[in-house]
């Protein structure tokens, strides 16, 4: 049975609001929580990026009941693997075992920051598998001393270190990718409703896995007013990952999708009341073998008139369509 999540969407609500959310998000019946960690949001009309890990601890403490996420964390430059497999094993004794520590080789829009520049995809990639095998031993709780070509640690370890560790979904795009991160990944997280992505995930690490995508929406009663946000918030996904990962700043994001039109946007995020075309817009992921599908609700306005009007009615329907 496919999971339904809700994505606490850190670049467009201050931390409390993405606390709040949390718990509606959870009342009205989503099976996971996923929250991205990001430096800058996408946009300067987004307005907002607090830090994930702060966010995610209060939603831990405040919340019971539904799975929690980083939807994802690169630990290649702004965290360094061993800071982020503490991060990791706090947030899973907090929850009590409901969270997954997504990874991923992350953006120049947040990693920049450091000033230790931006290094190649495949580079990326390659500081990617360090990391996670980092994290990986470190999840032991025993004295670790690893060094790689990236990354060393000097004898540290985990003084609180959850028994069984903390699960690790890494994001994918190919076959090269799964045979890099299939040993260090417990299950998948993938950006496009590719099936062969899937099967071969499969092929490589069983069907019982999780994998997990995530689609945006931009739900609202008035369906131009719900263009308009969406054009304003979300213009920028349609830039593809090879813009999204190595463009620095909001304003370069702000300069590259100056020319989309709010019936581009219209085009790609399903807009309005109509919840059987959030369905569609879902079939794919279905389709392709997903597991576990997070829904993101474009923008802070309307956030809590979705969560109370459309979360659990179109739940409802997502459920019913599988």
């Amino acid at each position: 049975m496919t999971q339904f999540g809700y994505t606490l969407m850190s670049e467009q609500s201050n931390p409390r609001d993405l606390v709040s959310y949390a718990v509606a998000a959870e009342r009205v019946g989503f099976d996971f929580e996923v929250c991205s960690d990001h430096y800058s949001p996408w946009l300067v009309s987004q307005g907002h990026s607090p830090y994930a890990w702060s966010v995610l601890g209060a939603v831990a403490q405040a919340t019971t009941r539904v799975e929690l996420a980083t939807y994802v964390t690169c630990p290649i430059i702004r965290y360094h693997p061993a800071v982020v497999a503490q991060k990791a094993a706090t947030l899973q004794l907090l929850s009590e075992g409901r969270f997954i520590l997504g990874l991923g080789s992350g953006e120049n829009l947040n990693e920049h920051i450091t000033g230790e520049g931006w290094p190649p995809v495949a580079q990326r990639q390659d500081m990617l598998v360090e990391a996670a095998t980092m994290i990986r031993e470190l999840q032991s709780g025993e004295l670790v001393t690893w060094e790689g070509d990236y990354f060393r640690i000097d004898s540290a370890r985990l003084w609180d270190a959850p028994e069984g560790g903390v699960p690790i979904a890494i994001a994918m795009s190919g076959e090269k990718s799964i045979a890099q991160f299939a040993p260090l990944a417990d299950h998948l997280v993938a950006v496009e409703p590719e099936s062969e992505l899937i099967k071969a995930w499969d092929r490589e690490k069983g069907s019982n896995t999780r994998k997990i995508g995530q689609v945006p929406i931009c739900w609202d009663p008035d369906e131009q007013r719900a263009i308009e946000r969406a054009h304003d918030q979300f213009r920028w996904f349609g830039g593809g990952w090879a813009v999204n990962a190595d463009l620095p700043t909001p304003a370069g994001f702000e300069g590259a999708s100056k020319y989309v039109r709010p019936e581009d946007v219209a085009e790609q995020i399903p807009c309005g009341p109509d919840l059987d075309g959030v369905v569609e817009a879902v079939r794919p992921y279905l389709e392709a073998g997903f597991t576990d599908i997070a829904i993101v609700q474009v923008g802070d306005e309307g956030q809590s008139a979705f969560l109370e009007q459309a979360a659990q009615p179109l739940l409802e329907k997502l459920r019913a369509a599988e």
